[in-house]
């Protein structure tokens, strides 16, 4: 079996990250990138400053000029955090006859709230013979899957509290932007009335695959939006913010089952935490039987923790059926330890 063929599409702070891991990885190769502005036509190695070694280059692209049909096995697509904005890349890699795998947190579980942009994205890649799929670190992984995880050891569940308190640092601008990063009071504030905030995306998305994996009917999903203000100067790699503005945001969710809430969500998030003496950490308290409460304190870090989900789920995608999945459709990803290729089921849908 020849190795895994890999397109990456967005060369920034996660897929300069994702393409470094791959590059250690046996058994896969990165056979195009694309991106825009100043990157195009530069070597995707000077970019991400990685040594070529022997390795054939690979130079930046448009969508055109990299992506044809069935030349790569898998596009991890890295570009947006909504299901509408990524919309179309998805479909122009999908009809290509190419595996699609997205850290877009809406895609993560897209039914929650673009129901008829799932059931196109399904429809696309059933037609063309391929998948697609949405993960990272949140959603993805700590605020839903492994709660789901959890709850398997429950007799019955009564309700649950799934809390993250973490740091924003590793992630690039579009993250910055989208959480109101170095803003002021009364700019974050402006635009929480205007709804133009988006703060952390993904809330609807988790609590309605937590609802659904366990037979839950979500009735609404309510969230709050509240400005953390930091008292020191803090810098982050792809943002700051001056003593008095908007370091993060503190956020909660709420998911209502027969009228109540059966489901929160607690995710105060901001640039170096450590600055001002916040512990992160990943809480999964649910009240049944038997109770669980685990903790994992530090937080999972959320670049690396996106970046190896993405890489991660891989194989998984590779080997599942033609449409769109989720986390609760495809096997656990797990650490990828030796050759990829291994990992890869004979009869599936892999480019030879």
């Amino acid at each position: 079996m020849q190795n895994v063929k890999v397109i990456i599409w967005g060369i920034g702070a996660m897929g300069s990250g994702i393409a470094k891991m791959l590059l250690k990885k046996k058994g896969v190769d990165i056979v195009g990138a694309i991106d825009i502005g100043d990157k195009l036509g530069k070597s995707m190695y000077d970019v991400i400053g990685v040594e070529r070694g022997d390795r054939q280059d690979v130079i930046i692209g448009t969508p055109e000029e990299v992506i044809t049909e069935k030349c790569a096995d898998v596009c991890l697509c890295l570009t947006d955090s909504f299901t509408r904005k990524g919309f179309d890349k998805y479909k122009f890699a999908l009809e290509k006859k190419i595996n699609v795998i997205t850290s877009a947190e809406q895609m993560a579980y897209p039914q929650a709230q673009e129901p008829e942009l799932a059931k196109q994205l399904d429809e696309i890649a059933r037609e063309n013979g391929v998948s697609i799929i949405g993960t990272g670190i949140n959603p993805g992984l700590i605020m839903d899957l492994l709660v789901i995880v959890m709850t398997g050891c429950c007799e019955d569940v009564e309700s649950i509290l799934s809390r993250r308190i973490n740091s924003l640092s590793p992630f690039g601008p579009t993250v910055m932007e989208e959480q109101g990063i170095g803003l002021s009071v009364d700019d974050f504030n402006k635009r929480v009335e205007e709804g133009t905030m988006a703060g952390h995306v993904g809330f609807h998305e988790s609590i309605h695959m937590i609802a659904d994996a366990i037979g839950w009917e979500t009735e609404k999903v309510t969230q709050s939006m509240e400005p953390i203000v930091t008292d020191v100067d803090r810098k982050a790699p792809y943002g700051g913010a001056k003593a008095g503005d908007v370091a993060g945001v503190a956020m909660k969710g709420f998911g209502y089952v027969d009228g109540e809430v059966k489901i929160e969500m607690d995710h105060p998030q901001q640039i170096e935490p450590e600055q001002v003496g916040v512990q992160t950490g990943d809480y999964v308290i649910i009240k049944g039987t038997p109770n669980v409460n685990m903790v994992n304190s530090p937080e999972v870090p959320g670049g690396i923790g996106t970046i190896a989900m993405c890489v991660n789920t891989i194989p998984q995608i590779i080997n599942a059926k033609p449409g769109l999945h989720t986390m609760i459709t495809i096997p656990v990803p797990r650490a990828i330890m030796g050759d990829m290729r291994k990992m890869i089921d004979p009869e599936c849908k892999i480019v030879q």
